[in-house]
């Protein structure tokens, strides 16, 4: 028989069990956090029809997915989980109650360049509020909130959402006479970051057509900085000649006041013109996450309000707002640069009970008693020296393990182990199991900074 030698394709990552164990704690932090905002779990195929997934990618998406032809069937797996959504509350619009809060944490493909930290395969950890009809901008100030409970939650105290207002840019542009261009011109001010202004400039005039005045004046708009109110302050010098502009202004201005009651510290919001992103279905508040002290990360979240994704499918109006945290690029940049907790518990298991008698029944009913109490047991069934047995112990990076010998059948206790410090006493296994419970509490952030 032919071996075939094993390999995974460029562009999908797999992990080992200890990391894999880390990307699934940063899940836990995501479903919970989601959850307590009243958001309900969803699950979308993998695999759509192609005219649903075009409908309205607009940018790059076109090129970038992955169509196939199946029988008759157009098919092309998701490149994200928002226009699935949008499908989804189309088809099921009358058994759901609105406004529709959702998140979803799910692999989606993008066809591009594989390339260090880009990924093909990638985890999309996404939160949506879909509106019937119409939808407040209160939900649009409540989604930062969600943002830095989040990250708050992995461990992070110094990253920084910056918010905008799509109107504005589109109003703005309309004032200069470029209302046709604005979608281009969108796409291409969202590269600031990374081409910078000069690139920038000269893709306006190249590819938009712009002249140099209006590429100018553009720099110069997205250009203003300083406090959130110091650049709304600047941005009412522009009022009343645009009916769209002057709605994004105060769009954002509701947005911004609305932060503390949620409990958002200025130190984390800044009002941020530059940020337009680059798909064409945004149409209001925009948001961009990024961490302050690693800015080559780029972008660790973002979404923002969309009010036409679904009338390509219905012709309900569903006005929605959400964001999308790139899970699976987030925590392989975190891992190379060192910032994931090392000391973080990664073993599939809190206690590996140990039996050391022929009878494995003593210690198949310790392992019953630890799991009714909590602790994550593994038994160990190798009959295998007990060398060995500390040896797997030890591979598994697992913090407990749980000898049951004939001294400790007769003395009704078991000999835990701390595997770090190397402590071992003896205890009842109600006793046991909250001693591994104690030990397991203070395990420290997922994140560091």
């Amino acid at each position: 028989m032919e071996r075939i030698t094993p390999r995974t394709l460029s562009g999908f990552m797999e992990l080992l069990p200890q990391k894999q164990a880390k990307l699934e704690k940063m899940m836990s932090v995501l479903r919970d956090t989601y959850s307590l905002y009243g958001f309900a779990p969803l699950d979308t195929p993998a695999i759509e029809d192609a005219k649903i997934l075009l409908a309205k990618g607009g940018g790059e998406t076109e090129k970038q997915i992955y169509r196939f032809q199946k029988g008759d069937s157009d098919l092309a797996l998701r490149f994200d989980l928002t226009v699935p959504l949008a499908k989804y509350v189309a088809l099921h619009y009358n058994d759901l109650a609105f406004p529709f809060r959702r998140y979803q944490i799910s692999k989606v493909y993008r066809g591009e360049r594989a390339q260090r930290g880009r990924f093909r395969e990638f985890y999309q950890a996404d939160i949506d509020i879909i509106g019937d009809g119409k939808l407040d901008v209160l939900n649009e100030a409540e989604i930062p909130a969600i943002i830095y409970q989040v990250f708050r939650g992995f461990g992070l105290t110094r990253f920084q959402i910056r918010v905008n207002n799509r109107k504005i840019l589109n109003g703005f542009y309309a004032m200069l006479g470029l209302t046709e261009q604005s979608g281009e011109i969108m796409r291409t001010v969202d590269k600031l970051d990374k081409i910078g202004a000069e690139k920038v400039s000269k893709l306006l005039t190249e590819n938009c057509g712009l002249t140099d005045e209006q590429a100018g004046e553009i720099l110069r708009f997205i250009a203003i900085s300083g406090t959130n109110s110091q650049v709304l302050s600047a941005l009412e010098g522009y009022l009343g000649k645009n009916e769209m502009f002057d709605q994004g202004v105060t769009e954002l201005r509701q947005v911004t006041d609305n932060l503390a009651a949620f409990g958002v510290p200025e130190a984390n919001f800044a009002v941020d013109l530059t940020i337009a992103r680059g798909l064409d279905y945004y149409t209001g508040t925009v948001y961009e996450t990024t961490l302050l002290d690693h800015p080559e990360i780029g972008s660790v979240c973002s979404g923002g309000r969309y009010d036409n994704l679904a009338g390509y499918y219905t012709d309900k109006m569903l006005p929605g707002v959400g964001i999308s945290i790139g899970l699976t690029r987030l925590f392989y940049v975190l891992d190379e640069q060192g910032l994931l907790n090392p000391q973080l518990p990664s073993a599939p298991a809190d206690a590996l009970v140990l039996p050391m008698t022929d009878d494995p029944a003593p210690a198949i009913a310790l392992a019953q008693s630890l799991r009714s109490a909590g602790v994550r047991v593994q038994l160990y069934a190798e009959k295998k020296k007990f060398k060995q047995k500390m040896s797997y112990a030890d591979k598994l990076a697992v913090p407990y393990a749980v000898l049951l010998g004939e001294d400790e059948i007769a003395e009704g206790v078991c000999s835990v182990k701390n595997m770090t410090t190397g402590e071992q006493i003896k205890l009842p296994a109600d006793q046991a199991a909250q001693h591994i419970l104690s030990g397991l509490a203070a395990t420290g952030p997922i994140i560091l900074e």
